[in-house]
């Protein structure tokens, strides 16, 4: 079975040039952007790298995704389907992806240490670290701190998940709060950034500095990290107050929300290429519930298209608008899940062998590295562990991790484990 294609693309060679071709050639010349939504034309002038990290919390099934094995013990009943990429195969459960995997690397030999969630996520959402005295950075606001906002009027980390928002402070580690996460709640604006009807601008201006000046007095006697907190959320708060338009849904088109999904994955990631298109540094986009310990396989069946529609709409529109080679993303979990399908028809947590997706910003296109033993169960050679991922992240953005120091009460922190190194293999 080939993958389907558009049957109203033209393949004559001389319409060969892709539109994100043409912005890269245009981008640079002056009245270009005025033929641009504002927001995009600004992250194209820029050329700021970006991240998008979606983070699927429970463990995405690598059988049942990006290394589909049926036919052996272990395949599981979905049949694989070719790619765009000669010899590859996905599970059928990813066919949109699938039709884009000539723009993507898959690893298939991630190779880590931790089988449970309560140690697992931090871990690998913080790299390992050599240096475990201290409570690292998650890998949002350890690009926060390297990078800084792409746009200074905007936070440079925004978290879009289901449940409750806020500011979110403790991902930021021992880097302090500036670097926390702005998290959306459902992927909706902050409440606060709308001033209420019945106060003045004069009497809201008035209101923060007398905040501002109980603050003080409240931080000489007491520890400054809640203060700084809950002050950089209200710094926040005045930033977006002014950028209230990059929460504007007015100008998605169905067709955009129907190429999404209309499940809370879908709406969250189209929110996403929202906020890269605004200019915002790092997104890092959460779902839930994936943990299939039982009936893993009617799960996978109605979890894995709800992350395989929207991650290959946001590749194809993040090329479309030129911003792909400057943006970063990322399509992870915690670890895949077992071999061996238990007595619930479940798999359970496995970190000796999985797989995860990157695409764009210093990624190769159409890779597919690490050998696995035949059955899927072991890594045939060369393992990688999440400090061998950071060190790729940090390299595609630029950032040389053998050099770069974290200083913390006098001390150089290494910010991606030293005895791990970039994985060559899918970067362009």
């Amino acid at each position: 079975m080939k993958p389907r294609t558009n049957p109203h693309a033209c393949l004559s060679p001389e319409h060969g040039m892709s539109r994100r071709r043409v912005l890269g050639v245009l981008g640079g010349l002056a009245g270009f952007g005025s033929l641009l939504n504002p927001t995009v034309s600004r992250a194209l002038e820029k050329k700021e790298k970006q991240v998008c990290l979606i983070w699927l919390d429970g463990g995405i099934s690598q059988y049942e995704s990006w290394h589909p094995l049926p036919g052996t013990r272990f395949g599981g009943p979905f049949r694989s389907i070719p790619t765009r990429t000669p010899g590859i195969h996905f599970c059928e459960l990813m066919e949109h992806t699938a039709r884009i995997s000539d723009k993507i690397s898959v690893i298939r030999n991630m190779e880590t240490k931790d089988p449970n969630h309560s140690s697992g996520v931090p871990r690998i959402q913080r790299g390992d670290p050599i240096d475990r005295g201290v409570v690292y950075p998650y890998l949002g606001s350890a690009v926060s701190k390297l990078l800084g906002p792409a746009d200074p009027d905007l936070p440079p980390y925004i978290w879009i998940k289901p449940g409750n928002g806020g500011f979110i402070h403790r991902e930021a580690g021992f880097l302090g709060a500036e670097h926390g996460a702005l998290a959306l709640g459902d992927g909706n604006p902050p409440v606060h950034i709308h001033r209420p009807k019945g106060i003045s601008a004069e009497n809201d201006e008035a209101r923060n500095a007398l905040r501002k000046k109980i603050n003080e007095r409240f931080r000489s006697t007491r520890g400054a990290s809640e203060i700084d907190a809950y002050e950089t959320s209200y710094e926040m708060a005045e930033r977006l107050m002014a950028r209230k338009e990059i929460f504007d849904d007015s100008e998605l088109s169905p067709k955009d929300r129907d190429r999404y999904g209309s499940h809370p994955l879908g709406r969250h990631i189209l929110r996403a290429r929202q906020l890269l298109e605004a200019g915002i540094r790092f997104i890092k986009v959460n779902s839930y519930h994936w943990d299939t310990h039982g009936d893993n396989f009617n799960m996978s069946q109605r979890l894995i298209p709800q992350a395989d529609r929207p991650f290959a709409a946001l590749i194809e529109d993040l090329e479309e608008r030129g911003m792909l080679d400057n943006t970063l993303v990322i399509l992870m979990s915690e670890f895949g899940r077992t071999p061996n399908v238990n007595s619930r028809i479940g798999r359970d947590h496995w970190p000796d062998c999985w797989s995860l997706a990157l695409a764009g910003c210093g990624i190769k296109q159409g890779a597919v590295v690490g050998k696995t033993s035949g059955d899927g169960a072991w890594v045939d050679g060369t393992g990688y562990d999440i400090g061998d991922l950071f060190h790729t992240i940090f390299s595609v953005l630029g950032i040389d991790a053998r050099r770069e120091r974290y200083l913390y009460k006098g001390q150089k922190l290494a910010i991606a484990h030293d005895e791990c190194k970039p994985i060559r293999e899918v970067m362009a």
